[in-house]
């Protein structure tokens, strides 16, 4: 139950601070740090898929390719965005057959997202003297401890959700004291608990040592390395790989922001980041607008408690003015899910009598956009004003004081 608390937390920090990005890229990070990968190269087009490939064979002796397509989401597999090339003749029909498709995996909107890119690896699962074996391994912060950890399991190459409902026993973790930071002997104990022995137990040591020197020198908030491989002749490397990087600490690698695919993320999203408000689109049909997270959290409760869901998170920060509410607004309208609309302001920095005019302001000029009904509750200093303020300008939206009547006013909205 830990496991799943802990992976929630961090997709709901990854939301708003962290950077995703390419399976490629991702890997290449890990390489610079010392981390074994399973090597590869980037094609744009069929035609250089071969000349790649070929490259490829050259220079690890691969015969066979992985061909997998670069999307930012997870089930790739299972959506037929990763096969292989049984020879450097059957590439360029793979390439063609990935390269273009708009692929839907569990972890994708419905309409899927378009293969820009593919990444075509080298075959690690080469015949030998032992079978490959595949483990689960990620470097993450758990918020309960205040500690990074390192999380793995010896039931690699599948959703570690699944290990943790049916076999919670087979998932260990390390957790990792700042003051001193990883030791020899807590490497040396991830690889004694995934059964290694030999010369397979000392590669894993130094895999895991150089794994998490990585996540701290790329100011990371996640590593996800599903699978780790064993191959048949003892070597650990990393054969997938996903890599989120803090937003925050941006700024120490000027390399990494070259990285950001704006294809691949949500457009209304960026478009919110580009004029500083925080947004993130979710699944619901209730718009929210509010100042500031803690707000937010329970705006959101009030819609589910409403009969709602919430369509997205959205801070509009302690200066709703005119043009930054228009814009919020407009934002929030892109979304065709959205029945209806929650303002819930706090006026403790910015008065609720400036918000209201921000709000008149803004709905003069989206009158004829906005066909869904508007709640807007506003409470702190001018609270009253402001109300009075709404309410005589003959305005299509509804005001509200208490949290339960703009409860009442969303359930009277979405039906």
């Amino acid at each position: 139950m830990t496991i799943v608390i802990d992976r929630c937390f961090l997709f709901l920090h990854q939301t708003n601070n962290t950077m995703n990005v390419h399976e490629y890229q991702a890997k290449e990070i890990l390489s610079s740090f010392g981390v074994r990968i399973q090597r590869g190269k980037v094609a744009r087009s069929t035609k250089n898929a071969l000349i790649l490939a070929q490259e490829l064979s050259e220079e690890t002796g691969t015969s066979w390719f992985i061909v997998k397509a670069q999307i930012h989401a997870g089930g790739r597999g299972k959506g037929g965005g990763v096969k292989l090339a049984k020879g450097i003749d059957k590439v360029e029909e793979v390439v063609d057959s990935i390269l273009g498709m708009d692929l839907v995996t569990p972890q994708t909107p419905p309409e899927g997202k378009r293969v820009h890119q593919v990444l075509i690896a080298e075959d690690v699962y080469y015949p030998g003297a032992s079978e490959p074996e595949e483990y689960y391994m990620s470097v993450l912060l758990n918020r309960s401890t205040g500690r990074n950890m390192i999380m793995y399991s010896s039931e690699g190459g599948v959703d570690i959700e699944t290990v943790a409902e049916e076999t919670p026993h087979l998932i260990f973790n390390e957790h990792i004291d700042p003051a001193v930071g990883l030791m020899p002997f807590q490497a040396r104990r991830v690889a004694f608990n995934l059964g290694l022995s030999g010369n397979a137990f000392k590669e894993m040591t130094r895999f895991v040592t150089a794994l998490y020197s990585a996540y701290l020198q790329s100011d990371s908030s996640l590593f996800e390395i599903n699978p780790v491989l064993k191959t048949s002749d003892d070597k650990i490397l990393a054969v997938d790989a996903k890599v989120s990087l803090d937003d925050n600490a941006l700024f120490r690698h000027k390399d990494f922001q070259e990285l950001r695919d704006l294809r691949e993320e949500n457009p209304v999203e960026v478009e919110a980041k580009e004029v500083g408000l925080n947004y993130v689109s979710l699944d619901g049909n209730v718009g929210c607008m509010v100042n500031g997270a803690g707000l937010a959290m329970a705006t959101m409760d009030l819609i589910k408690q409403a009969g709602g869901e919430p369509a997205n998170f959205l801070d509009v920060g302690g200066t709703a003015d005119a043009a930054r509410v228009e814009t919020a607004f407009r934002l929030i309208l892109k979304d065709p899910n959205v029945k209806a609309i929650l303002v819930n302001i706090f006026g403790g920095i910015v008065r609720c009598d400036r918000v209201a005019q921000g709000i008149i302001d803004a709905y003069k000029n989206m009158v004829d956009s906005i066909e869904v009904p508007i709640i807007v509750r506003l409470q702190g200093t001018n609270a009253d004003i402001a109300k009075e303020l709404i309410d005589n300008y003959g305005l299509d939206v509804y005001t509200a004081v208490l949290f339960q009547e703009a409860a009442d006013k969303i359930q009277e909205a979405l039906h």
